[in-house]
Formats: structure tokens, sequence, C-alpha cells
């Protein structure tokens, strides 16, 4: 049986080649959030119900969401399972226990196996599992933000197209096709430290930029360059395969117009917006509709939140255009 319910979408192992739905908010109730995720192809808030049941992958683009944050502190947001040789899939936590390290409480992180994903290539243990994932092709990739910083990552070959949708880039350039998940790795550090690139980039960073976006030309010129810079260290062919952005993001890769951080934390009290654009868990929403005035938040902070879907509203939120 399916260890999660797609709403809206039909669950597929290959779902970017499905039609889509007419989509259906999930049902008001008490959840523990586990964030965003791209995994059907296109933005969803990943929730685990309470007190108990299978994960439910919720579309929200362009969707009413209303919720209230239930509690302080963190809930445990389970664990991944290796699906077969070449996938994992995401697991609620049984207990929805509160979350004691990396966002997991102990059950839960003891059952991980893919916790040692991203030491294995060091020679980290590595359960049989594990290795067997790893065996598969990789491949490795650059993503710059909207202030023009650009990291190095890699993605298993399931994972190609989601990876990247999840990053929140502008742009992003697939260098290599590896053979393997420990090379990729070598060669993702060996970028990081030549070219003086970071492995992550953090979410408040690539909100801020998003609110200073003014013109695209430097992230992109920044791109082409650092692209250039890594062929030039790799002793190896490159491919140079352009990412294609999703179409969910278009507004938020678009500068102009009036936009402006949200000033309520996610992480208490009642909220209600509409997503109308997302870039990773980056999300330009509406607090009304027909609002000439764009918010930006990031969604992720909800990871961990224990929620309740409902009828809520934002705090009162008065914004004069005319400072913009």
């Amino acid at each position: 049986m399916p260890s999660s319910i797609a709403y809206g979408f039909p669950s597929d192992p290959h779902p970017i080649t499905r039609k889509r739905t007419m989509p259906v908010p999930p049902p008001d109730g008490e959840y523990v959030c586990h964030g965003v995720t791209w995994t059907t192809g296109d933005p969803r808030l990943l929730l685990a119900p309470l007190p108990d049941g299978p994960l439910i992958y919720a579309e929200i683009m362009n969707q009413r969401l209303g919720f209230q944050v239930m509690s302080t502190g963190r809930w445990c947001t389970g664990r991944y399972r290796f699906a077969d040789t070449v996938r994992v899939e995401a697991l609620a936590c049984p207990h929805r226990a509160r979350a004691t390290q990396s966002g997991q409480c102990a059950a839960c992180a003891d059952q991980d196996d893919f916790r040692f994903a991203h030491q294995v290539h060091q020679g980290g243990h590595a359960p049989d599992a594990l290795r067997r994932y790893m065996a598969q092709p990789h491949w490795l990739y650059m993503a710059t933000f909207a202030d023009g910083t650009t990291k190095v990552g890699t993605a298993a070959e399931p994972r190609k197209r989601s990876r990247l949708d999840e990053q929140g880039a502008l742009w992003a350039t697939y260098l290599f096709k590896s053979p393997d998940g420990r090379s990729v790795r070598h060669l993702e550090d060996t970028l990081a430290s030549r070219l003086r690139v970071p492995q992550t980039v953090r979410a408040a960073a690539k909100l801020q930029a998003l609110a200073d976006l003014a013109d695209l030309s430097t992230a992109h010129t920044a791109h082409q360059q650092t692209i250039a810079r890594a062929a030039d260290v790799l002793d190896a062919p490159t491919v140079m395969e352009a990412w294609a952005p999703p179409a969910e993001g278009e507004r938020l890769r678009t500068a102009g117009g009036t936009r402006v951080l949200y000033p309520h934390d996610l992480r208490e009290g009642e909220h209600s917006f509409t997503p109308v654009s997302f870039l990773g868990s980056q999300v330009l929403a509406l607090l009304e509709q027909g609002d000439d005035i764009g918010y930006l938040l990031d969604l992720g902070k909800l990871k961990g939140c224990r929620i309740i879907l409902g009828p809520f509203t934002s705090p009162n939120t008065a914004v004069q255009a005319s400072l913009f």
C-alpha cells in the first residue's frame, strides 16, 4: 500500500509526465508540517495528520492557506526509507514525537539509513541499502540565487529534477553525470574548495535576495562565469545541461512589482494568504485577491511545526504602497 496521499495529483514515480487534475485543498485539521516538497513535480506542503495516518502531499499553489501554529518547539518530521534500490520515500513519525536531533526523534533518527549519505564518500558508515542507492548515477550541478551567490550540489538520477526545483535558484546547470554517488561527492568537494563556493545557502539569504531583486542580469552573469570556471577545474567532459525552471516560479523570477517581506513569524499565531509563485520553499503570496503588494515568505519555516488548517487570518499587515 502507498505510504502517502497526493491530494489532487495521482501518485506516480514519474509525476511530471502525468496530466494534472484540479487541485484539492487538504482537509482542515491538525498536522505536523514536514515543509515544502517538489517530488510530485510541483510545490506541495507535506503534512503528517494527527494523531496518525499517511503523509499528505497538499496542493497549495493559488489556494487559500489558513493555519494556526499550535505550540512552540519542533516536532519530528519522520525519516526516509529506501523504497527500492534507486529511490527513497518520506515516512511520517509513527508517534508524532518531539524532535530531539536533526528535526527527528531518537527512534526515527536511529532507523534513518539515508542520514549517512553525506559522509559515505569520506569512508563513513554505509548500510547495504545506502550502498545500493549510491551505486546509481548522480548529477553534479551549480545553482545561482537572486543575489548572485552560486552553490555546488549533487542529485541522484531519480531526483535530478526535483532536487533543483526545491533549491529556489534563478539559474542552474548540470555540469557532469557521474556513475555513482561517491565519486560525484568528491567532485562536489573539489569545486567547493577550488572555486570557493558554498554547498549550502541559508533560506533567509535566499528570501532577502528575492526581496532586493531589481535586475536579473547580475545573477545571470555570475552563473555563467562560475560554470565556466567549474568546467576548467573538472578533469572530465562536462554536459552543461541547463535546468528548466518550473512555471510556478515565474513571478518570483521576474524583477519589478511591489514585493515586501511578510512581517510576521510563521512559527507562531494565525496566518492566511494565497501562494501565487514558488521558488523552492520561497513564496510570493497575496493576503487578499487583487492586492498590488506581494509578500515574500519562506514556508520552510513551518517544518517541524504543529499546525491546524482552517479559516484563520493573518495579523494586521499594513503597508503603504506609496513608500515603494
